[in-house]
Protein backbone atom coordinates (compact mmCIF):
# COMPACT_ATOMS: atom_id res chain seq x y z
CA UNK A 1 0.00 0.00 0.00
CA UNK A 2 1.52 3.08 -0.95
CA UNK A 3 1.91 5.96 1.01
CA UNK A 4 -1.04 8.71 2.11
CA UNK A 5 0.76 11.62 0.90
CA UNK A 6 2.82 9.73 -1.89
CA UNK A 7 3.16 12.16 -5.12
CA UNK A 8 1.93 14.99 -3.51
CA UNK A 9 4.20 18.14 -2.55
CA UNK A 10 3.90 20.61 -0.01
CA UNK A 11 4.69 23.63 1.24
CA UNK A 12 5.57 24.75 4.86
CA UNK A 13 5.79 28.14 6.03
CA UNK A 14 7.66 28.62 9.45
CA UNK A 15 8.56 25.31 8.87
CA UNK A 16 11.94 24.98 10.71
CA UNK A 17 10.98 25.08 14.55
CA UNK A 18 8.08 23.72 16.58
CA UNK A 19 4.85 23.00 15.26
CA UNK A 20 5.88 23.69 11.61
CA UNK A 21 8.95 21.39 11.80
CA UNK A 22 6.70 18.48 12.88
CA UNK A 23 4.51 18.91 9.90
CA UNK A 24 6.95 19.15 7.42
CA UNK A 25 8.97 15.51 8.72
CA UNK A 26 4.75 14.23 9.44
CA UNK A 27 4.11 15.27 5.47
CA UNK A 28 7.87 13.86 4.20
CA UNK A 29 7.44 10.75 6.27
CA UNK A 30 3.42 10.34 4.38
CA UNK A 31 5.28 10.19 1.26
CA UNK A 32 4.92 13.94 0.11
CA UNK A 33 7.95 16.05 -1.14
CA UNK A 34 8.44 18.90 0.65
CA UNK A 35 9.49 23.02 0.15
CA UNK A 36 10.39 23.99 4.15
CA UNK A 37 10.43 27.19 4.55
CA UNK A 38 11.68 29.49 7.57
CA UNK A 39 13.60 32.63 7.80
CA UNK A 40 15.95 31.32 10.59
CA UNK A 41 14.33 34.46 12.59
CA UNK A 42 13.96 35.21 16.45
CA UNK A 43 10.68 34.58 18.05
CA UNK A 44 10.12 38.53 17.49
CA UNK A 45 10.72 38.08 13.56
CA UNK A 46 14.11 40.77 13.91
CA UNK A 47 17.06 38.80 13.77
CA UNK A 48 18.37 35.79 11.62
CA UNK A 49 20.10 33.38 13.97
CA UNK A 50 20.53 30.24 12.15
CA UNK A 51 18.70 28.14 9.90
CA UNK A 52 16.88 25.45 10.86
CA UNK A 53 14.92 24.84 7.43
CA UNK A 54 17.94 23.20 6.29
CA UNK A 55 18.50 20.90 9.44
CA UNK A 56 14.92 19.82 8.79
CA UNK A 57 15.58 19.60 4.90
CA UNK A 58 18.27 16.85 6.14
CA UNK A 59 16.03 15.01 8.74
CA UNK A 60 13.27 14.52 5.80
CA UNK A 61 16.56 13.25 3.53
CA UNK A 62 17.83 10.87 6.01
CA UNK A 63 14.79 9.46 6.02
CA UNK A 64 14.74 8.90 2.28
CA UNK A 65 12.53 11.54 1.43
CA UNK A 66 12.84 14.86 -0.87
CA UNK A 67 12.63 18.69 0.31
CA UNK A 68 14.51 21.84 0.17
CA UNK A 69 15.15 24.85 1.92
CA UNK A 70 13.23 27.91 1.10
CA UNK A 71 14.53 31.14 3.54
CA UNK A 72 12.02 33.54 2.23
CA UNK A 73 9.70 36.12 4.19
CA UNK A 74 6.04 35.48 4.01
CA UNK A 75 5.68 39.15 5.03
CA UNK A 76 6.76 39.37 1.18
CA UNK A 77 4.61 39.03 -1.87
CA UNK A 78 7.54 38.44 -3.58
CA UNK A 79 8.99 35.89 -1.93
CA UNK A 80 5.66 34.11 -1.70
CA UNK A 81 5.64 34.12 -5.44
CA UNK A 82 9.15 32.98 -5.23
CA UNK A 83 7.91 29.96 -2.34
CA UNK A 84 5.63 28.12 -5.09
CA UNK A 85 7.67 28.91 -7.85
CA UNK A 86 10.77 26.41 -6.29
CA UNK A 87 7.92 24.35 -5.92
CA UNK A 88 7.16 23.69 -8.96
CA UNK A 89 10.74 23.89 -10.46
CA UNK A 90 11.70 21.35 -7.71
CA UNK A 91 9.37 18.95 -8.20
CA UNK A 92 7.07 19.80 -11.06
CA UNK A 93 3.77 20.92 -9.09
CA UNK A 94 2.25 21.95 -5.57
CA UNK A 95 -0.79 20.28 -3.72
CA UNK A 96 -0.60 21.62 0.08
CA UNK A 97 0.14 24.56 1.81
CA UNK A 98 0.68 24.63 5.17
CA UNK A 99 0.83 28.76 6.49
CA UNK A 100 2.25 27.85 10.06
CA UNK A 101 5.10 30.92 9.81
CA UNK A 102 4.37 33.72 12.98
CA UNK A 103 6.22 36.12 15.11
CA UNK A 104 5.01 37.49 18.52
CA UNK A 105 5.36 41.20 20.09
CA UNK A 106 3.17 41.03 22.49
CA UNK A 107 2.02 44.10 24.45
CA UNK A 108 -1.00 45.26 26.35
CA UNK A 109 -3.42 46.89 24.34
CA UNK A 110 -2.78 50.76 25.81
CA UNK A 111 0.96 50.69 25.48
CA UNK A 112 0.96 48.72 22.16
CA UNK A 113 2.60 50.69 19.24
CA UNK A 114 1.49 50.73 15.98
CA UNK A 115 4.78 48.82 14.59
CA UNK A 116 3.91 45.85 16.62
CA UNK A 117 0.70 45.55 15.20
CA UNK A 118 1.75 46.08 12.12
CA UNK A 119 4.31 43.70 11.63
CA UNK A 120 2.30 40.87 13.30
CA UNK A 121 -0.13 41.30 11.43
CA UNK A 122 2.10 41.53 8.35
CA UNK A 123 3.58 38.16 9.06
CA UNK A 124 0.31 35.78 9.84
CA UNK A 125 -2.66 37.58 8.30
CA UNK A 126 -0.33 39.20 5.29
CA UNK A 127 1.87 36.43 5.13
CA UNK A 128 -1.50 34.06 4.87
CA UNK A 129 -2.73 35.60 2.29
CA UNK A 130 0.76 36.09 0.25
CA UNK A 131 1.59 32.85 0.13
CA UNK A 132 -2.26 31.32 -0.40
CA UNK A 133 -2.72 33.99 -3.44
CA UNK A 134 0.57 32.67 -4.72
CA UNK A 135 -0.48 29.21 -4.76
CA UNK A 136 -4.14 29.74 -5.52
CA UNK A 137 -3.95 29.72 -9.55
CA UNK A 138 -1.62 26.51 -9.94
CA UNK A 139 -4.76 25.14 -7.58
CA UNK A 140 -7.49 26.03 -9.53
CA UNK A 141 -5.47 25.35 -13.10
CA UNK A 142 -4.88 21.47 -11.75
CA UNK A 143 -8.15 21.41 -9.87
CA UNK A 144 -6.87 20.33 -6.20
CA UNK A 145 -5.28 21.57 -3.35
CA UNK A 146 -5.43 21.63 0.17
CA UNK A 147 -4.38 24.78 2.61
CA UNK A 148 -4.11 24.88 6.22
CA UNK A 149 -3.77 27.58 8.02
CA UNK A 150 -2.57 27.97 11.83
CA UNK A 151 -4.98 29.97 13.68
CA UNK A 152 -4.64 30.62 17.44
CA UNK A 153 -7.23 30.54 20.92
CA UNK A 154 -5.88 33.89 21.30
CA UNK A 155 -8.22 35.05 18.68
CA UNK A 156 -11.01 32.77 19.07
CA UNK A 157 -11.34 32.93 22.50
CA UNK A 158 -8.98 35.66 23.72
CA UNK A 159 -5.80 36.36 25.68
CA UNK A 160 -4.20 39.51 27.56
CA UNK A 161 -1.67 41.76 26.09
CA UNK A 162 -2.19 40.22 22.62
CA UNK A 163 -4.76 42.48 20.33
CA UNK A 164 -1.97 42.42 17.12
CA UNK A 165 -1.67 38.78 17.46
CA UNK A 166 -5.46 37.48 18.55
CA UNK A 167 -6.97 40.26 15.77
CA UNK A 168 -4.55 38.21 12.85
CA UNK A 169 -5.52 34.95 13.94
CA UNK A 170 -9.27 35.77 13.74
CA UNK A 171 -8.58 36.91 10.86
CA UNK A 172 -6.91 34.06 9.24
CA UNK A 173 -10.28 31.99 9.78
CA UNK A 174 -11.98 34.55 7.95
CA UNK A 175 -9.68 34.52 5.21
CA UNK A 176 -9.87 30.75 5.50
CA UNK A 177 -13.30 30.18 5.13
CA UNK A 178 -13.81 33.19 2.06
CA UNK A 179 -11.15 30.41 0.19
CA UNK A 180 -12.99 27.56 0.75
CA UNK A 181 -15.82 29.44 -0.62
CA UNK A 182 -14.33 31.51 -3.15
CA UNK A 183 -12.34 28.28 -4.90
CA UNK A 184 -14.93 25.09 -3.77
CA UNK A 185 -15.91 24.85 -7.80
CA UNK A 186 -12.51 24.20 -8.23
CA UNK A 187 -12.00 21.40 -5.92
CA UNK A 188 -10.16 23.44 -3.26
CA UNK A 189 -10.15 23.35 0.25
CA UNK A 190 -9.50 25.42 2.80
CA UNK A 191 -9.12 24.93 7.02
CA UNK A 192 -7.85 26.32 9.91
CA UNK A 193 -6.08 24.80 13.08
CA UNK A 194 -5.61 26.20 15.86
CA UNK A 195 -2.48 23.95 17.62
CA UNK A 196 -2.23 24.03 21.22
CA UNK A 197 1.69 23.39 21.68
CA UNK A 198 4.54 24.42 24.22
CA UNK A 199 6.99 26.09 21.60
CA UNK A 200 9.15 29.49 21.34
CA UNK A 201 5.82 31.19 20.70
CA UNK A 202 3.66 30.22 24.06
CA UNK A 203 7.53 29.75 26.08
CA UNK A 204 7.27 33.23 26.81
CA UNK A 205 4.28 33.14 28.72
CA UNK A 206 4.77 34.79 32.39
CA UNK A 207 5.18 32.25 35.09
CA UNK A 208 5.36 34.40 38.36
CA UNK A 209 2.17 33.93 40.44
CA UNK A 210 1.28 29.73 41.50
CA UNK A 211 -1.60 30.16 39.24
CA UNK A 212 0.93 31.08 36.11
CA UNK A 213 3.59 28.46 37.22
CA UNK A 214 0.50 25.38 36.89
CA UNK A 215 -0.43 27.30 33.58
CA UNK A 216 2.89 26.59 32.10
CA UNK A 217 3.73 23.35 33.70
CA UNK A 218 0.45 21.89 31.84
CA UNK A 219 1.40 23.90 28.48
CA UNK A 220 5.15 22.27 28.69
CA UNK A 221 3.24 19.16 28.06
CA UNK A 222 1.83 19.71 24.99
CA UNK A 223 4.18 17.66 22.28
CA UNK A 224 4.32 20.08 18.88
CA UNK A 225 5.02 16.90 16.73
CA UNK A 226 1.17 15.85 18.23
CA UNK A 227 -0.27 18.48 15.62
CA UNK A 228 0.99 16.79 12.62
CA UNK A 229 -0.61 13.67 11.99
CA UNK A 230 -4.20 15.66 12.02
CA UNK A 231 -2.62 18.18 9.23
CA UNK A 232 -1.58 14.88 7.17
CA UNK A 233 -5.04 13.36 7.25
CA UNK A 234 -6.41 16.41 6.43
CA UNK A 235 -4.18 16.94 3.60
CA UNK A 236 -5.05 13.32 2.08
CA UNK A 237 -7.03 12.95 -1.04
CA UNK A 238 -9.86 10.70 1.56
CA UNK A 239 -10.35 14.54 3.42
CA UNK A 240 -10.93 16.68 0.12
CA UNK A 241 -14.64 16.67 1.29
CA UNK A 242 -13.51 18.69 4.02
CA UNK A 243 -13.55 22.72 4.16
CA UNK A 244 -13.97 25.62 5.47
CA UNK A 245 -13.52 24.25 9.18
CA UNK A 246 -12.06 25.22 12.38
CA UNK A 247 -10.03 22.97 14.42
CA UNK A 248 -7.94 22.35 17.49
CA UNK A 249 -5.40 19.77 18.02
CA UNK A 250 -4.15 19.65 21.93
CA UNK A 251 -1.85 16.31 22.24
CA UNK A 252 -4.45 13.69 22.00
CA UNK A 253 -7.65 15.69 21.55
CA UNK A 254 -9.04 17.22 18.41
CA UNK A 255 -11.27 19.92 18.34
CA UNK A 256 -14.41 21.07 15.95
CA UNK A 257 -14.98 25.08 17.02
CA UNK A 258 -18.10 26.51 16.35
CA UNK A 259 -18.50 29.52 13.65
CA UNK A 260 -20.60 32.52 14.81
CA UNK A 261 -24.06 32.16 14.11
CA UNK A 262 -27.26 34.22 16.05
CA UNK A 263 -27.89 32.59 19.21
CA UNK A 264 -30.46 34.88 20.85
CA UNK A 265 -33.11 37.61 18.99
CA UNK A 266 -34.79 40.72 20.25
CA UNK A 267 -37.74 41.83 18.26
CA UNK A 268 -39.66 45.42 17.99
CA UNK A 269 -42.57 45.94 15.93
CA UNK A 270 -42.07 48.97 15.98
CA UNK A 271 -38.49 49.63 16.01
CA UNK A 272 -35.87 50.95 18.40
CA UNK A 273 -35.48 53.71 20.18
CA UNK A 274 -32.21 54.01 22.34
CA UNK A 275 -34.27 53.92 25.62
CA UNK A 276 -36.02 50.51 24.61
CA UNK A 277 -33.12 49.10 23.57
CA UNK A 278 -31.44 49.48 27.19
CA UNK A 279 -35.33 48.69 28.93
CA UNK A 280 -35.80 45.51 26.49
CA UNK A 281 -33.24 44.36 24.18
CA UNK A 282 -29.91 44.22 26.81
CA UNK A 283 -31.87 42.66 29.09
CA UNK A 284 -33.19 40.36 26.79
CA UNK A 285 -29.83 39.18 24.81
CA UNK A 286 -28.08 39.88 28.62
CA UNK A 287 -28.39 35.49 29.29
CA UNK A 288 -26.56 34.73 26.51
CA UNK A 289 -23.63 37.57 26.69
CA UNK A 290 -19.85 36.16 26.49
CA UNK A 291 -17.58 36.77 29.61
CA UNK A 292 -14.11 37.95 29.15
CA UNK A 293 -12.84 34.69 29.01
CA UNK A 294 -9.17 34.00 28.03
CA UNK A 295 -8.33 30.79 26.44
CA UNK A 296 -7.11 29.18 29.74
CA UNK A 297 -10.14 29.92 31.36
CA UNK A 298 -11.78 27.60 28.64
CA UNK A 299 -9.77 25.17 28.32
CA UNK A 300 -9.28 24.41 31.76
CA UNK A 301 -8.15 20.47 32.16
CA UNK A 302 -4.68 18.92 31.94
CA UNK A 303 -4.13 17.94 28.43
CA UNK A 304 -4.61 14.30 27.51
Amino acid sequence: MGKLLEGKVALVTGGGRGVGRGIALALAQAGAKVVVNDLGASLDGMTHTEQPAAQVVAEIEAMGGQAIVNGGSVASRQDADEMVEAAVKAFGRLDIVVNNAGILRDAIFHRMTEQEFDDVVAVHLKGCFNVSRAAAPLFKEQGSGSYVHMTSTSGLIGNFGQANYSAAKLGIVALSKSIAVDMQKFNVRSNAIAPFAWTRMVGSIPDETPEQKKRVEGLKKLVPERVAPFVVGLCADAAADVSGQIFGVRNNEIFLFSQPRPIRTAHRGEGWTPESVLDTALPMLRADFYKLDRSGDVFTWDPV
